[in-house]
């Protein structure tokens, strides 16, 4: 990394951690989460991800008015077939011998300034497991540049009561990437939406604010800072949650700074906890081992215990609170 680089890390983490009152304890953590990060990225596996996060954007910039149309809901996934001898072997599998994971709709919701298309290759994954309902949603551009977390959660919670109606599902599961994560969280944990959703799993969503988001002055990126109002507010102690949390992170996520804001500890949440390495961040959504973690929660039991054929038949173990993926 050249001066130019260091400059402008240096003009921006001066910048944040002034606004934010921050002490030097608190710059020293950040300097180190950053060498952390630079670490990953000279790793062959960081070289993989650089090379990964570079072609998934070119490949988003060519998907992205696809995305832009809103996806019908398909309510009729292989749960409702009274027959499965024309279902593919996995398929089948999956219906005969887990149903209930089979039938419950699986919600996507995208990150600031993007569209369904972020989930283009993650839905299709798990279509292809079996699952009947995958559903990504669209919330308009406009309200991500200048809307609030609290009203896209309310805005959230109507659409997957649309969903719940239409499929006769009385719950679902919920992916969010990045601010979807931070938007389904705040439906869940402040808006009672734990009564529907089973499990979320948050990717690269910034639980703890991001530094990044002083470099946009806008009503939502203030949400996103550290120690906002939004943040204190979930941060507080609330009744004990119904919903199961699955938190991955990446250690070489260039939108969360520091990476660490990405995790999750709360007293009153159940969380699981997934460190990935060298996956950036656009690219979360598309890392074989975000669909592995994705697949397992989605499938676990009360027993934890994962199914194998929507696991892909791999001998998977049920993950301890914290599990490192290189």
């Amino acid at each position: 990394m050249g001066d130019t680089g260091r400059s402008w890390i240096t003009r921006l983490a001066d910048a944040a951690l002034d606004r934010a009152g921050w002490g030097v304890d608190t710059a020293r953590d950040v300097a180190e989460e950053v060498k952390v990060a630079l670490r990953a990225m000279a790793s062959p596996g960081g070289v993989r991800g650089v090379a990964m996060e570079a072609a998934w954007l070119t490949a988003r910039a060519v998907l992205y008015p696809w995305g832009a149309v809103a996806e019908q809901l398909r309510p009729d996934g292989p749960y409702r077939h009274y027959r499965t001898d024309g279902l593919p072997p996995r398929q089948r599998g999956l219906v005969v011998s887990a149903m209930d994971a089979a039938g419950t709709p699986i919600v996507l919701v995208h990150g600031i300034g993007d569209n369904r298309s972020a989930f283009a290759v993650l839905s299709g994954a798990l279509r292809r497991r079996g699952f009947g309902v995958v559903h990504a949603v669209n919330y308009s551009v406009l309200t991500a540049l200048t809307g609030d977390v609290r009203r896209s959660a309310a805005l959230l919670g109507e659409q997957i009561e649309r969903i719940c109606e239409q499929t006769g599902s009385d719950q679902v599961h919920v992916v969010g990437h990045s601010l979807g994560g931070l938007i389904a969280r705040y439906y869940v944990q402040r808006l009672h939406g734990d009564s529907r959703v089973r499990t979320l799993v948050t990717l690269g969503t910034p639980h703890n604010g991001t530094l990044s988001a002083y470099l946009v002055p806008t009503p939502l990126t203030r949400q996103l800072r550290p120690g906002s109002e939004l943040l204190t507010e979930l941060a507080e102690p609330c009744r004990p949650c119904r919903t199961r949390f699955v938190v991955v992170w990446s250690e070489m996520d260039q939108i969360i700074v520091p990476q660490r804001n990405a995790r999750l500890e709360h007293s009153s949440l159940i969380v699981e906890e997934h460190q990935i390495r060298d996956s950036g961040h656009l690219s979360l959504p598309v890392d074989t081992r975000t669909l592995h973690v994705v697949v397992t929660a989605i499938t676990q039991s009360d027993d934890l215990s994962p199914h194998p054929i929507a696991a892909g038949g791999e001998a998977f173990r049920a993950p301890a609170k914290t599990d490192r993926h290189s």
